[in-house]
């Protein structure tokens, strides 16, 4: 499946607010060119919380092992949680094994290089063996952090604005 193929289908979520820094934006220089994922109805770029989405198109300095720097390579991550983490990949996000995983493995759910520990999961370059399920997660993260949202504005937890 291709990058727009995915961006497609994440653009029909409800409430979704996609971050796509392009060149010469406010944005800093190493973000150019990625995509990352909210729910924000309200079109504001959350101050309070992390996407839970995102594309990557490159190396970043400390985040390097998918090889992204080599043509036609991006990586789709996802934040799951612990528990679809652990049903996606047979074992808990505190135990990875980083000398058992080749992060640069296309088409293969695998713990996020960096923040794997955190409940998060990427996949380079999606494909047939893994599609589907991206796709699923993908949607059901997008409704995960639609849920946080809602339970902070019920809770009167509404983000100072600027």
């Amino acid at each position: 499946m291709s990058m727009e193929q995915i961006l497609s289908e994440v653009r029909t979520y409800d409430g979704l607010l996609e971050l796509a820094p392009t060149h010469g934006s406010e944005h800093p220089e190493i973000s150019w060119g990625d995509y990352f994922f909210y729910y924000a109805p309200d079109r504001q770029v959350p101050s309070n919380r992390q996407p839970y989405a995102t594309i990557a198109t490159k190396d970043y300095p400390d985040d390097a092992e998918s090889r992204l720097d080599a043509d036609g390579r991006w990586r789709l991550n996802i934040h799951v949680g612990s528990q679809i983490f652990a049903e996606l990949l047979g074992y808990p996000p505190e135990e990875i094994d980083e000398s058992e995983v080749e992060y640069s493995i296309t088409d293969m759910i695998l713990p996020h290089p960096l923040y794997g520990a955190y409940g998060w999961v990427c996949i380079v370059n999606p494909g047939p063996e893994t599609i589907e399920r991206a796709l699923e997660t993908l949607h059901d993260a997008h409704r995960a952090d639609r849920r946080r949202v809602e339970r902070r504005q019920t809770r009167g937890e509404v983000a100072p604005t600027e």
